[in-house]
């Protein structure tokens, strides 16, 4: 019997010299087995290459190994995770072996740890109820390079600037420059098209974008949605979600609505164009009700 085929390398486009992204479906992550919803990305220097977050599930991240190998020959030498959520970490143990048994350098937040082992057997259920994967713990590979603050990487002759962020989307944000061409990715910092989630602090949050909108970025690559060169204009839409949010949580709270009626009587502004609003929205306000209701 012929051997199955491997599974075709993921479509890639260079935004920059260098620089390659592969755009994921706009889809909630294995909603009708979607395992492919999150960009990823990487980036080649002189003498190595960083991979940017890893794919929803294994075989995603074989299948964005296949796109590196067939870009360029040199070895991957550090892979990044921009934060622990199942759509973007999953595929991580595709590079565990590495190039002629030299291994990558794994890097994320300081906090991706503790995130990913609090997490990890929702998303083997997951995985396996919905697409008839079993996640394997090898697959789930340990942080060799946790990042508290900030820390450079040189791929040979060229440098990413990686900073590690106060809790905003999740605890365990992490984004990445490429100083060479200012491209900047942002993970789940900011969606695009695709409805913010929020897993952290919304305040924080907000916060946390106001810092970034003071970055100098030639290209941004969300964690979600289409790249683009329009910075900071294209934060403009996610902010005005999360404040509307704020907002609408607040007077709830100052109208005396409990946490039933505030998600019960959830709704987007008319016109609103957001993605995937059904399956996170009311997420978004249960999330948000239970930090705001404590504030001063």
């Amino acid at each position: 019997m012929a051997a199955p085929l491997a599974a075709a390398p993921l479509a890639v486009q260079q935004l920059a010299p260098g620089v390659w992204v592969h755009q994921g479906v706009q889809q909630a992550w294995m909603e009708g087995r979607a395992d492919d919803v999150a960009n990823l990305a990487f980036v080649v220097g002189e003498r190595c290459v960083a991979v940017i977050d890893s794919g929803g599930s294994p075989a995603v991240g074989e299948r964005l190994r296949g796109a590196v190998a067939q870009v360029t020959p040199l070895p991957v030498c550090y892979v990044i995770s921009t934060h622990a959520h199942p759509d973007h970490v999953l595929g991580l143990g595709a590079f565990a072996a590495g190039n002629g048994g030299n291994p990558p350098q794994f890097v994320a937040h300081s906090r991706f740890a503790a995130a990913v082992a609090a997490r990890q057997r929702s998303w083997g259920n997951a995985l396996l109820r919905d697409g008839g994967i079993t996640l394997q713990s090898q697959e789930l590979v340990t942080i060799t390079l946790p990042v508290a603050g900030e820390v450079e990487l040189d791929l040979g002759n060229r440098k990413l600037a990686l900073r590690a962020w106060p809790t905003g989307h999740t605890d365990s944000d992490l984004t990445v420059l490429d100083l060479q061409t200012r491209s900047l990715f942002l993970g789940d910092l900011v969606f695009v098209g695709h409805l913010p989630v929020l897993d952290g602090k919304l305040k924080g949050w907000l916060a946390v974008m106001s810092e970034l909108q003071r970055l100098d970025v030639a290209f941004a690559i969300p964690g979600h949605g289409a790249p683009t060169r329009d910075w900071p204009v294209m934060l403009a839409p996610q902010q005005a979600y999360l404040e509307a949010l704020q907002r609408d949580v607040r007077k709830a709270l100052r109208d005396r609505r409990s946490l039933a009626q505030t998600v019960q009587d959830a709704v987007l502004p008319a016109g609103s164009t957001w993605l995937l609003a059904e399956h996170f929205h009311r997420r978004n306000l249960t999330a948000a009700f239970a930090e705001l209701e404590w504030e001063d």
